[in-house]
């Protein structure tokens, strides 16, 4: 049975085992499917010459007994040389495009001895030999000088010239196509080693991308961190420096003034509850929502919540939040999906702290083009469109937030009073999709 990995690259297996092998022109022995095809022209070969030398045979003229000689000495050199051919294409040094020439000589010459199919095969594996060692031109050399050989030997007898040229242009004509098909293999072959080469530097690109990344993110961990530390020192801080000069004076007018001493210590009971509320309620927003398994509009909606105090009723800071989400959550993205969850956290915090709202309005509006996250109080507003007092990022480095992930963002003061936070986030665009396409979120 197939693999996933089988099926994805399809010409990596055949019959279990790697096709690559098979037809590759690089290394120190020859590709699996020539060296069969060699040694079964060669033991053919040798079998034939057995067969016919056991033979009796007439009388023969000295220059065919003299190539039946030739053919019988250049067997066994040809059978040596060989395993120690190079097939690496443009081998350095000497000794391989000397074996390389010493082959294709050994089997020119059992060529000109026999002539036979199986004779061409090892023929056609030499030139090959001398394409991937010594170039197409040097293999188109020997070729020439094959084709002028046969074209002697086949043309000894004047009345067989016509033969002689038949054999020696069928020759040169195969001897092209083995040059041409070799060279269109080591061309492959080199594509291959430079694809190889890209995929390599775009997976250490890759790499290096991810590493960038997860900086970003660490980064941006350590940015939301300071930013957090701040706004809780900010509040909490109020609070505790308020219940410590409470409780101050309410020491000091235990004797003399008790009364005044105990609505001290009312108002620090007050203000103790509304910074554990307080606590509480940043202590909800911070809480990692990715390990309790939350994303898109529920985290959003446990964001709401927690600024709520839960249920949607009043909290102590007197603001209800309701949530509504319309639509299908689309794919957004990780880092735009963090955004939209940061610009609801954002107009939370500001409606909540400094509006003084008695209801804020949290609403997703989802569809396949993005989503769009509104924050929408009934309080007092803002003067110049922001928040007063608005802390951490504030409008301006949301908006750069939003812009950056391809969204837009608008906040002012509503005509009817309170203000309104409201951001545009696109979806991620599928890889069909042409460029542009998708961009306009809901409205």
């Amino acid at each position: 049975m197939s693999t996933a990995t089988d099926t994805a690259h399809p010409a990596k297996r055949w019959g279990g085992r790697d096709i690559a092998r098979w037809v590759s022109l690089s290394g120190s022995h020859a590709p699996l499917l020539l060296h069969v095809a060699f040694w079964g022209a060669y033991a053919g070969t040798v079998a034939a010459a057995a067969v016919l030398y056991s033979m009796p045979l007439p009388p023969q003229r000295p220059a065919n007994e003299a190539l039946a000689l030739a053919f019988t000495a250049a067997l066994l050199p040809t059978a040596l040389l060989w395993p120690f051919l190079s097939w690496t294409p443009g081998a350095p040094g000497r000794r391989p495009k000397v074996l390389s020439l010493l082959f294709f000589a050994c089997t020119a010459v059992l060529m000109a001895g026999s002539g036979g199919l199986l004779v061409q095969i090892m023929v056609f594996a030499a030139i090959g030999n001398v394409v991937t060692v010594l170039g197409p031109r040097a293999a188109l050399a020997c070729t020439a000088l094959l084709s002028a050989g046969a074209l002697g030997v086949f043309a000894l007898p004047p009345s067989r010239i016509a033969t002689g040229l038949f054999e020696g242009s069928l020759i040169f004509f195969f001897g092209l196509l083995s040059i041409m098909a070799f060279t269109a293999l080591i061309a492959a072959q080199q594509r291959t080693r430079e694809t190889r080469q890209v995929l390599a530097e775009l997976e250490e690109a890759h790499s290096e991308l991810r590493r960038y990344a997860d900086r970003v993110r660490e980064l941006t961990i350590a940015e939301e961190r300071a930013r957090m530390a701040r706004e809780m020192h900010d509040s909490v801080g109020h609070y505790l420096t308020v219940l410590n000069i409470g409780l101050s004076n309410a020491e000091r007018f235990r004797t003399a003034k008790p009364e005044a001493a105990w609505q001290e210590v009312g108002d620090a009971k007050r203000l103790a509850q509304e910074a554990l509320a307080d606590t509480r309620r940043w202590v909800r927003a911070l809480r990692p929502l990715q390990l309790e398994g939350r994303a898109g509009p529920e985290a959003v909606g446990a964001l709401a919540e927690a600024f709520s105090g839960g249920g949607g009723e009043v909290g102590s800071e007197g603001a209800r939040v309701r949530f509504t989400c319309d639509g299908d959550w689309p794919e957004l993205g990780e880092e735009a999906e963090l955004v939209c969850y940061r610009v609801v956290q954002e107009g939370l915090t500001n409606a909540v702290r400094h509006s003084g709202a008695h209801t804020i309005d949290v609403a997703l509006e989802c569809g396949p083009e993005g989503v769009a996250a509104s924050v929408v109080d009934d309080g007092r507003g803002a003067a110049g469109g922001t928040p007063a007092g608005a802390g951490g990022f504030g409008i301006d480095g949301l908006r750069e937030r939003v812009e950056a992930v391809g969204g837009t963002l608008e906040a002012g003061a509503r005509d009817e009073g309170g203000f309104a936070l409201r951001a545009v986030l696109p979806a991620r665009r599928r890889a069909a999709e042409p460029v542009g396409a998708g961009a306009e979120a809901p409205a």
